[in-house]
Parts: C-alpha cells; structure tokens; sequence
C-alpha cells in the first residue's frame, strides 16, 4: 500500500523504516548528524511548505537507496494514516 507524506508525495508503506516526530527526535546531536550527512549525500527531499513537523525514513527494496521525506504533517497523523491502510488491507 502507499501512504501520503502532503505535497503530492506518496510512499510505499513497505519501504518506510521509520517515522519521526521533528521536535523530539531532533535533541539527539547523532539524529542531527544523521539527517546533516543525509542532507550533503542528496538523501533528502523537504516536501514542506510551512514548518516540519515530521521525518520519514525510507529504503527502496529493489535499489536499497534510503531517502529522509521531511513533512509537515505530524508523526501522530501519519501514522494513523499507516495503521488506517492496514486495517482497510486484511481480509
């Protein structure tokens, strides 16, 4: 299934790793170096327009290419939106 990130941006639930809330996972000085060093490797794609509030990590499974999705909706609504995808996918 796919999840939308905003922006016309829409992702495969299977290559997402992780999602993070900006406030709180932005404290740690190694989750800053990590999304610097993502940001200088052209690993990451800002597709928010007003202040981010989120951070997807993704792995493409075929090319094993990571990306960061920077987002302005909260980590909260995404992953409901996730948990929303898998209910309406079972049987």
């Amino acid at each position: 299934m796919f999840l939308h990130l905003g922006q016309d941006t829409v992702i495969k639930t299977d290559d997402i790793i992780g999602i993070f809330d900006m406030d709180t996972s932005t404290l740690s000085k190694s989750t800053r170096a990590y999304l610097a060093s993502c940001e200088k490797r052209g690993q990451v794609v800002n597709i928010s327009t007003d202040l981010p509030k989120s951070f997807v990590l993704c792995r493409d499974r075929k090319s094993g290419e990571t990306r960061v999705y920077i987002s302005q909706i909260s980590s909260s609504t995404l992953l409901k939106r996730s948990r929303f995808i898998d209910k309406i996918s079972l049987p």
